[in-house]
């Protein structure tokens, strides 16, 4: 492995990666991502064909002024109900996936996903805070729970942290059985302050905690956004740290890595993004775990193309998921954290009948 990121020969026998082939696929996948996008608009309770997308969006400005006089007509379900919710899907499912790679380098676990390590469990705890105690005030375009979820993200991030730090080092087995334990505390109660609330309040945060990506405004949606490509632009800056940390801890500090700095860098980036992810859709499962091991097969173990790669097509994956939601049942809305649990649950059991074999053989 060379130090200029320029060329490096990848295990396995995948092809060494060169600057030209990381740009032909990020191209390629963003491609992707545009065309299924654009399918994922027609779809929903009321199809809008291609051409009416096209017209709708040249005339932005027009559809939104003349929106107030025309009730729920195309143009305003298409930009103030799926553009919006398609945008959040993207991102959230684009995080999910850039945290379940990092985490996977990290723990040095195919099967590792975003919610091992508890954060979500605090996140949920803080949503489901909110709805207890009747709160709506808002603040920066969130509602109180996603922001109360976010603060309970952050205070079980560096609670987690806490725990799992012994003399200046955060070893990685502590840290996974931390999130475990920590994650069964909160989830105990979750389910106390849903034994508290109303029938209204206790489906709202059921539905919550299936998964909801209920639209946010475009503003909200630019700070969202901002957050999340901070995030993975900080977490793709740690590729070549996450190609050492995979094949061993002692490994990479041969090769001169710093790795306790390197994993509380990886660890608090990822805590924070599934922090933000959980805030603004729930609990969607099986995202951050099935489409790293998907594009690692096909693409490689190179970081560097590995997470921008597996972003990407987690955003579209959770994209597809959400208008399936939509539209399977239509009028009827599916919770999304069932369709993403319908598709990553055989993919789980796939992954494990692979492993089992593999050390058999």
């Amino acid at each position: 492995m060379t130090r200029t990121g320029i060329a490096v020969s990848s295990p396995d026998g995948f092809p060494t990666l060169s600057v030209g082939r990381w740009v032909k696929v990020m191209v390629i996948l963003c491609a992707v991502a545009v065309v299924g996008l654009l399918v994922c608009l027609q779809f929903g309770t009321e199809r809008i064909p291609l051409s009416q997308i096209a017209r709708i969006v040249m005339n932005w400005s027009h559809e939104q002024m003349g929106a107030e006089t025309q009730g729920m007509n195309p143009s305003v379900i298409l930009l103030d109900v799926r553009l919006p919710r398609l945008l959040v899907a993207f991102l959230v499912g684009a995080s999910l996936a850039a945290v379940g790679v990092s985490l996977q380098a990290l723990l040095r676990n195919p099967l590792a996903d975003p919610f091992i390590l508890g954060i979500s469990g605090g996140a949920a705890l803080g949503a489901a805070m909110a709805v207890q105690l009747g709160l709506a005030w808002a603040g920066a375009g969130f509602s109180a729970v996603e922001l109360l979820a976010f603060l309970g993200a952050g205070m079980t991030m560096w609670g987690l942290y806490r725990v799992a730090m012994a003399d200046g080092k955060m070893p990685v087995y502590t840290l996974l059985l931390a999130g475990v334990i920590i994650n069964a505390v909160l989830s105990a109660l979750i389910l106390f302050i849903s034994s508290l609330l109303d029938s209204t309040s206790a489906f709202r945060l059921f539905f919550w905690l299936m998964g909801s990506l209920a639209s946010l405004a475009y503003p909200s949606i630019l700070v969202l956004a901002l957050y999340v490509v901070i995030g993975i632009g900080l977490l793709c800056g740690q590729a070549r740290n996450l190609n050492l940390l995979a094949i061993g801890e002692a490994p990479a500090q041969t090769l001169g890595l710093d790795v306790e700095h390197a994993k509380r860098m990886i660890f608090f980036t990822s805590a924070l993004l599934t922090g933000a992810a959980v805030a603004v859709s729930g609990l969607i499962g099986f995202v951050g775990m099935m489409i790293p091991h998907a594009v690692r097969m096909v693409l490689g173990p190179d970081h560097r193309l590995l997470l921008p790669s597996s972003a990407i097509l987690g955003g579209c994956f959770l994209a597809t998921a959400d208008t399936i939601a939509r539209t399977v049942l239509a009028p009827t809305e599916l919770p999304v954290g069932v369709i993403t649990a319908l598709c990553g649950g055989p993919f789980f059991i796939y992954l494990l009948v692979n492993k089992r074999r593999a050390q058999m053989g």
